[in-house]
């Protein structure tokens, strides 16, 4: 019985990974800001602890880990999925927008990870698992401050994952596509309180598009929910693991852009090197 760490676990992806988790035969620590949701979306289970958690809080999560620790003794998986997006331009995103937002999917992760891993270090074992998107990987008109905060994401799983591969600790940095969950909805999307009119043709598709799609995308939450399991009992995980054609099919576009404007540039990317002038 392996036991899972699992932020906003009351509903979205959070909740069906805990409850393939659970079917699994593993014990559950789900975490919410109101522990009462979890119980009322996942019922009561001797495997499962449902803790309150606003990941912003350093105590908190220290005090969550705390008493994951103390039920069941260890944990083995940390799920970051704790999160929100926003929706607008760039331009549009105030600096109180964007903070919320970084304070949340950024700096929330990090105060996460920071609270767990001395467990995992103890244990010279575990496995940290990072909800990025499709959206941090490649940019999207609209969604350039959300999509920030998931390159960070990407960036801080890369540099963890080197740092703490000698403790015996993985890390995998996952991103999903759009999934038919409440991602679009207003309970997990904020929108700028701003509207630039010059940006309607860009952000303005955008915005239409997330309207158009809700509870119409192409992913499958249980299906995902699925591939967690199938990415914990990986011998190797990955550092990276896209969920959903669409993620793979931006993947690789960007990459083959990234290798033709490489290609193109390399003589001047090349020619600001030291060169030896003895020679």
């Amino acid at each position: 019985m392996r036991v899972w760490f699992i932020t906003g676990a009351s509903r979205g992806f959070g909740a069906l990974i805990a409850e393939a988790a659970l079917k699994a035969g593993n014990a559950v620590v789900a975490t919410a800001r109101d522990p009462n949701t979890v119980t009322a979306r996942l019922g009561q289970h001797e495997r499962l602890l449902a803790t309150r958690l606003d990941v912003t809080s350093d105590a908190e999560a220290h005090e969550a880990a705390g008493q994951a620790v103390k039920k069941f003794g260890r944990i083995d998986i940390l799920v970051n999925n704790a999160g929100y997006g926003l929706l607008g331009a760039i331009e549009e995103a105030s600096a109180a927008e964007t903070a919320k937002l970084f304070n949340t999917n950024v700096f929330g992760l990090l105060g996460v990870t920071r609270a767990v891993l001395p467990h995992m270090r103890r244990q010279r074992s575990g496995h940290v698992i990072n909800i990025s998107s499709v959206g941090g990987y490649t940019g999207y008109p609209g969604w350039g401050v959300y999509g920030a905060t998931k390159f960070a994401v990407e960036g801080i799983s890369e540099a963890l994952s080197a740092e703490v591969a000698p403790l015996g600790i993985k890390v995998t940095v996952v991103e999903p596509g759009f999934f038919r969950t409440d991602f679009l909805d207003e309970t997990s999307l904020a929108r700028t309180a701003q509207h630039i009119d010059d940006y309607r043709e860009s952000v303005g598709n955008t915005r239409a598009h997330a309207a158009d799609a809700n509870h119409g995308q192409r992913g499958d939450p249980r299906k995902l929910a699925s591939a967690f399991i199938a990415l914990v009992n990986a011998k190797n995980p990955p550092l990276r693991l896209p969920l959903g054609s669409d993620t793979v099919e931006r993947i690789e576009a960007k990459n083959a852009f990234v290798a033709r404007e490489l290609t193109e540039w390399r003589t001047l990317a090349t020619s600001t090197d030291f060169t030896d002038e003895a020679a």
